[in-house]
This record gives structure tokens, sequence and C-alpha cells, in this order.
């Protein structure tokens, strides 16, 4: 453990979080925002599933842990709402078990803390096509339609509503933009720059309007060191020093993310 504490904001998921850091990610561009301001703690698990998230839940979020996180932000819905196999083996999960398994997440994450905020993330759209051309030699049939991301998708937000947490609609943001289909991913699962954007924009947008107390949007945090100091740089002036930590950059035009009043 490293001072000063900080607000922890926790991504807990599969793929999509576990590669969020890479390839102009999410999760990169949250910790780009937040980078005197909040820690950005990564729990990614690949090719993971609700089930199995429950599995882990009280070794990553125990409940008598000394610090608790500011923020979760979840994501399980893309692996669960793939096509049973045959064999009964994979990472299908049934609709009604899913819906369960994220109740189960929401009402562990509850416990934590008081002042701990919750994001869910629902299941984004494929491209179908892109998956075949990608996977097809590896795993042939992978199981995967963008219809039942829909279904998996809406019924997160459905039951998001029903507890009074924060939702993310993945399946209907990203196909807002026309080009979806070509340039937000990389093999038809996972996010392209122009996808990760697309997270970014609505994560902060739903911190941004929520009423929560403090504030987590990055204005709002008290930046760390912000102090002034005699060893800023020295103004035009040459008689006093610039508080940098100050300045008012724009972050998100820099990654090229524009929010809507």
């Amino acid at each position: 453990m490293v001072g000063p504490s900080r607000p922890q904001f926790v991504l807990f998921g599969s793929s999509i979080v576990q590669f969020s850091f890479s390839n102009q990610g999410w999760g990169a561009i949250l910790a780009d925002l937040y980078s005197r301001q909040a820690d950005i703690l990564l729990r990614g698990y690949s090719g993971w599933n609700s089930r199995r998230a429950l599995q882990v839940l009280d070794q990553v979020f125990p409940k008598d842990a000394a610090v608790q996180p500011s923020l979760v932000i979840v994501y399980f819905g893309g692996n669960d709402s793939m096509l049973p196999h045959p064999s009964g083996l994979g990472q299908h999960v049934p609709l009604a078990e899913y819906i369960e398994n994220m109740r189960k997440i929401a009402i562990h994450l509850k416990s934590l803390s008081k002042k701990t905020r919750i994001i869910f993330l629902t299941a984004p759209p494929i491209n179908e096509k892109q998956i075949k051309e990608y996977f097809g030699a590896q795993l042939g049939d992978v199981g995967r339609t963008n219809e039942l991301c829909r279904v998996y998708s809406e019924a997160c937000v459905e039951l998001c509503k029903e507890m009074d947490i924060k939702a993310i609609n993945l399946w209907s943001a990203i196909q807002k933009r026309k080009d979806w289909l070509t340039i937000c991913f990389m093999d038809g699962i996972h996010f392209a720059p122009e996808a990760s954007k697309i997270v970014v924009k609505e994560i902060v947008k739903v911190i941004k309007e929520a009423e929560w107390e403090p504030s987590l949007h990055y204005d709002s945090l008290p930046t760390e060191f912000g102090e002034n100091s005699p060893y800023d740089p020295v103004s035009a002036d040459g008689k006093t020093t610039l508080n940098i930590s100050k300045l008012s950059f724009d972050l998100l035009l820099k990654w090229g993310i524009q929010i809507e009043d």
C-alpha cells in the first residue's frame, strides 16, 4: 500500500475489463482522467461469466477490508449470453440464473459500505461476421449472436432499475454510431479504441449526473498534492510560480471524447 490514500475505483468483469488498459482502452482512459484523484484498480478475468464471478466475490471484495472502494464498475453478460454447448461445458448461463447472479453481486457490493457506488455495464453488441473470421479456425461456431446480447443487456438494465443501481446500456450506446460494425471491435467482441471512448463517455456522464455525496467526478475530487509551491514553474512575471496541478486541461477532449450537456 502506498500513500496518500485515495478513493478506489474497481473495474470488475471479464475480458472487456481485463483488456481495458490496453489498446487505448476505457480503463486506461479512466486512469488518466483520475491520475491525481483516484486509483483505478483492475480486476478483470478473460473468459469469465457471472457464475465464476460469484465464486470469488468474497475474495475480490472482502467485507472486512480496512478500505472499501468508492466505486465499482461491473461487467458480466457477454459470455453468459453465449448459446449452450451440447457438452454442457462452456460459458453459457441461462438468462434467469444470470439475473440472479448479478443480483447477488449487487447485494454483496451494496453491503461493503454506505459510500460504495455501483455501475453495471451491460453486454455490448457484437459483430458476428468479424467473430467468425477471427475465431473460426480456433473455435468453430463460437455461439454468439447480437440478438442474445440484446436480451441479456435489457435484463441487466431492468435489474438495475429494480435495485436502484446505475446501469449503462452498452448494447444501445455503441450502436448509436452508424459505423459501429467496422470501427468498434478488434475481433468482433473486444473493443477497439473508438468503442472504449464510448464506454468512457457513458461512465463519465453517469458519474457527473449522479446525485452522490461526495461527487466522484474527477473535477470534484481533490487533487493530490495540489498546494502551491515555490518549486512550481516560474510564471511569466518572473516573481511568482504557476501551480500546474490547477491548470484547466480538457482531458476528455484530449482523448477525442465529447460530453453533450
